[in-house]
């Protein structure tokens, strides 16, 4: 029997010096990985994986967004390394993971069976699972395989990868909010495929063409860097301009969001909650997230309300903003203690 639905909404934050304000949390410190490798997951695909932190400390896996972003260094800021054992890796074509931007061999299974591949790789019984974004979509379909291998869930900027999700970022509903970009976006692509902006990028960055792949690359990756913040971030659109990033990232996205994240149906994450249902979570969303609406959050509240909910009410979507970023850390810090 479910619990009576209940959510915090986390007020806004405005200070000069956030560390000084009770209760509100800023990354920990820079923490360098002290063992990589690269682990071959099929004939085609190897993948890039790290651990940071205490060797032995509490197992976490972090799962990036996109598909197809990859793991950067800051990531690992969001768990106390003296109390964590911080496992990352780059999904397949992803960061430096081989091949780069390599859609065949490249579903949510393959993803899954790899996040299994290397919890046994490194002698790991259980893990908290942290995933934001796609990483969201791929904690809670990992989960819901695999519940006895997940400590706890610790979520954000919740998407389910259906097709009214992907359809309001990148066919219209952000339009309304973000015009000027959305023109440069949307008028890359010839007036008579506009009624299908996601299906018109997947054909050109699957070109055979490397120019075309390129240009329709970095406007996709463009459109959805300088829409992630609630104040956009130079720092984020500036990352979307490197073109082996933008091309792996474009072409990942819509191989995924194209084929429906290759679910059973649409609703295949709402569906299998009660999987999960007993594993402790943590969810946070911005409340003005653009990229993924906090519509879908609130579906997947109603139908998993033991989770706890923490909206933030001035951030967007971004892991970085202030609010959300505190929520997170207060979060793992509670997690650590299990």
């Amino acid at each position: 029997m479910s619990k009576p639905l209940t959510h915090t909404v986390i007020p806004p934050v405005h200070v000069t010096s956030p560390e000084k304000v009770d209760g509100f949390r800023t990354k920990y410190p820079p923490v360098e990985a002290y063992e990589t490798g690269m682990m071959k997951v099929s004939d085609l695909h190897t993948i890039y994986w790290e651990v940071s932190g205490n060797p032995d400390g509490k197992p976490c896996i972090i799962l990036h967004g996109g598909p197809g972003g990859g793991c950067p260094p800051g990531y690992r800021q969001y768990f106390d390394p003296s109390k964590y054992r911080i496992v990352m890796f780059d999904q397949r074509g992803a960061g430096k993971s081989k091949p780069l931007a390599e859609l065949r061999e490249n579903t949510t299974w393959d993803l899954i069976a790899d996040i299994e591949k290397l919890r046994e790789h490194l002698n790991i019984d259980k893990w908290v699972v942290f995933g934001g974004s796609w990483g969201s979509t791929l904690s809670l379909a990992y989960s819901q395989a695999h519940p006895e291998r997940t400590k706890a869930l610790v979520l954000r900027g919740i998407f389910m990868c259906r097709h009214e999700e992907v359809q309001f970022f990148y066919q219209d509903g952000s339009s309304w909010i973000f015009p000027e970009a959305f023109e440069v976006y949307k008028n890359f692509i010839p007036e008579a495929e506009r009624d299908d902006l996601v299906g018109a990028y997947h054909r050109r960055v699957t070109s055979d063409d490397p120019e075309v792949r390129l240009a329709a690359a970095m406007h996709w990756t463009g459109w959805e860097m300088g829409t992630s913040n609630l104040i956009v971030d130079p720092k984020k659109v500036e990352e979307g301009e490197d073109p082996d990033f933008a091309e792996s990232f474009a072409r990942i996205e819509t191989h995924y969001f194209v084929n429906g994240a290759f679910f059973r149906s649409k609703n295949q994450l709402l569906e299998d909650v009660d999987k999960i249902r007993n594993i402790p979570a943590t969810i946070v969303h911005g409340r003005y997230d653009v990229v993924c609406p906090i519509k879908t959050c609130w579906e997947l509240h109603k139908a998993w309300p033991e989770a706890d909910l923490k909206i933030v009410s001035d951030s967007g979507h971004s892991m970085s903003e202030p609010g959300i970023c505190s929520e997170l850390i207060k979060a793992t810090d509670l997690y650590s203690e299990l």
